[in-house]
């Protein structure tokens, strides 16, 4: 068996897509599989490869309940092997739970991952991970995702869909539109990774330590979605970029990275999922590379090499 998820980008709505806010999000061209073989002993043994097929963990557990048997890791990671082998072994039992008969069997299984971007990158190790594993299960993976990781579930619709979408939560269900987002500027956009991976569940407390009453604030991010999709024009489409960071700066109670890093940058610049790491969106032309790159920054990807 093998399956496969798209990775994702979030174009507007961060944090605030967690209250309702109507968000625009990009899958991408990077993802990563998961491939099943059957094996004679009642384990599941669990490897994971990196873009440079390079296994960066690996587990044994025993079935069907799942106990942790061993695990080695990779201690160039950022992750503890604890908390490695601790959440998948969650989400697994998560899954286990939503479906019984899932890996109820008098044989094992021998799983290897595989991701096609680099694991700092921030496209969505976790949810693509999760929204396989819930295909594998034959569950739900908004479902699983919430009763394990939690999180929007932004991430999970891109990892189902290969067009650009909307999302939007209503009444606690995820409501996705697929759209068709075509812009003449497109080859001006580019992203830039920050050299940075970000805890999208850190930002999330963040975000909802800080925030008070927003709903005037979910209602203009709301449009400002609307109307990037209609957009036909770099300087509008700048113009709405700059209102959604002030909105959110306004929210979290953090300056715009542009405000930060990139003060002089000649185009516009927006933040991508949670602030301070991963990905950014930045307008600009044949000369935006060179400029990141000046500062630092090598990894800049033009839009067609990203979004699928």
């Amino acid at each position: 068996m093998n399956f496969y998820s798209n990775g994702k980008l979030l174009i507007t709505g961060e944090y605030v897509v967690l209250d309702g806010a109507k968000s625009f999000a990009l899958p991408t061209k990077f993802g990563q599989d998961l491939v099943i073989r059957s094996i004679k002993e009642p384990v599941l043994l669990w490897e994971s490869f990196d873009v440079e097929n390079k296994c960066w963990f690996q587990s044994e557990f025993r079935l069907p309940d799942l106990r942790i048997v061993t695990e080695t890791f990779d201690t160039e990671s950022e992750d503890s092997k604890e908390s490695i082998a601790l959440s998948l072994q969650k989400v697994l039992l998560t899954a286990q739970k939503m479906n019984p008969s899932f890996l109820q069997s008098n044989t094992g299984f021998h799983v290897k991952t595989n991701l096609t971007f680099p694991r700092n990158w921030g496209l969505g190790t976790s949810s693509t991970l999760i929204n396989n594993i819930a295909s594998w299960a034959k569950v739900d993976a908004f479902k699983l995702l919430n009763e394990s990781f939690g999180g929007s579930g932004y991430d999970i619709a891109c990892a189902q869909h290969n067009t650009p979408i909307t999302y939007q939560i209503q009444q606690e269900r995820p409501v996705i539109e697929t759209i068709d987002f075509d812009p003449s500027f497109k080859d001006q956009l580019f992203f830039v990774h920050l050299n940075v991976k970000q805890n999208s569940r850190k930002g999330i407390q963040r975000y909802k330590e800080f925030k008070d009453e927003i709903t005037t604030e979910i209602q203009d991010v709301s449009v400002i979605t609307n109307e990037i999709l209609k957009c036909d024009d770099l300087v509008s489409f700048e113009r709405l970029l700059v209102q959604h960071e002030q909105i959110i700066s306004r929210i979290i109670q953090n300056k715009p990275i542009q405000q930060l890093v990139f003060d002089d940058y000649f185009g516009q610049t927006k933040s991508l999922g949670a602030w301070g790491g991963d990905f950014i969106l930045a307008t600009g032309n044949e000369d935006t590379p060179t400029y990141f790159k000046e500062k630092g920054f090598d990894t800049v990807i033009p839009y067609k090499k990203m979004i699928l």
